[in-house]
């Protein structure tokens, strides 16, 4: 389903109007109306984050992304569970120092078939700062990572260390070529490129698996 089409039908099933939907967001209702339509194919962060919450859907599906997997619910009794420490902050921006907080007391309980076969040790639990990777990742968000010191593909989400910084970026790469960029996916954040000798101050942490958002 578009996206202008899934707007209607869950306004629809959730009983709402057109008026209901543009107070909440701040909107005419003229506006809701366009975005139904698909004539408005851009949305303010502000305007995403209130159109979500109201017809309780995922911000980064209105954004257009696909949505990052969610831990939504707590582990059952009977599962068998796998704790794992926080042991740092991942930048959702460039400006943040890579923390390892081996004796954090902030943990999380993973459900052990959630590690598809891996091994414990294969993975690591790292939290989000900033909001340059939003509305798939926001400021708070748990990640656990698959450990791999490269992607599969170019445009893959990747925790990457550059310098004395840890970040969380879509990652582009060309085969055999020497630059590496990172690119936010909010807008008002720019992409930064890493070419020639700088590449060697890179390195590719992993892969995000997992995301445990406390809401």
């Amino acid at each position: 389903m578009s996206k202008d089409g899934l707007l209607k039908s869950r306004r629809t099933e959730l009983g709402l109007t057109m008026a209901q939907v543009a107070a909440h967001v701040g909107v005419s209702e003229a506006t809701v109306s366009r975005w139904e339509s698909g004539n408005i194919e851009h949305m303010r962060r502000s305007r995403i984050k209130g159109l979500a919450e109201i017809l309780q859907l995922d911000p980064a599906v209105l954004a257009g992304f696909e949505p990052a997997p969610f831990a939504m619910n707590a582990p059952a009794l009977a599962d068998e569970v796998v704790v794992f420490p926080v042991i740092g902050e991942i930048a959702c921006g460039f400006d943040h120092l890579a923390l390892e907080e081996t004796d954090s007391a902030d943990k999380v309980e993973i459900p052990a078939s959630l590690l598809k076969g891996h091994p414990r040790s294969d993975f690591f639990v790292l939290r989000v700062c900033g909001d340059s990777m939003y509305p798939l990742y926001m400021d708070g968000d748990k990640v656990l990572i698959l450990k791999s010191p490269s992607l599969t593909r170019s445009g893959e989400i990747g925790a990457v260390v550059y310098e004395d910084y840890a970040t969380l970026k879509k990652i582009e790469y060309a085969e055999g070529e020497d630059w590496m960029k990172l690119i936010p996916v909010n807008p008002i954040y720019q992409p930064k490129t890493i070419a020639g000798a700088d590449l060697e101050q890179c390195k590719i942490l992993g892969v995000p698996k997992l995301l445990i958002r406390e809401l």
